[in-house]
């Protein structure tokens, strides 16, 4: 079977604050720069590209309940990636265990108000 690797693309209204949020606070790897408008960013397991679109489309986040998640090792790190964000970065919700889920976590808001998970789980 083919071992793909995926990228999914979302919109965002500055490509600017998105590039510093995502590059900068989160220190995810630029994997590339296409023209002056999208961002592609390494997650480690596939990519995300945040795109300025010309035809002004609006972010999908908000209502649209996407989120966007990152998984560490053990909740010591998300604890450590908390820590090291919370005064610099909207946390949307604290680091806690999830109710129905066997997952550590806390949330941020990223400019565009997409809500990003720094989380531990168990990956199979």
């Amino acid at each position: 079977m083919k071992d793909y690797r995926s990228i999914t693309f979302l919109p965002c209204s500055d490509i600017k604050e998105t590039a510093h949020f995502y590059r900068d606070l989160l220190k995810l790897p630029v994997a590339a720069i296409q023209g002056e408008n999208l961002y592609i960013f390494d997650t480690g397991y596939g990519y995300w590209g945040f795109c300025q679109y010309t035809d002004k489309r609006e972010p999908l986040s908000g209502n649209h309940g996407v989120c966007l998640s990152l998984n560490l090792e053990t909740d010591e790190e998300v604890l450590a990636v908390y820590r090291q964000l919370k005064d610099i970065c909207t946390v949307a919700k604290q680091p806690a265990h999830h109710p129905d889920f066997p997952v550590f976590s806390f949330f941020l808001a990223d400019p565009d108000g997409y809500m990003v998970e720094i989380q531990h789980t168990v990956l199979i």
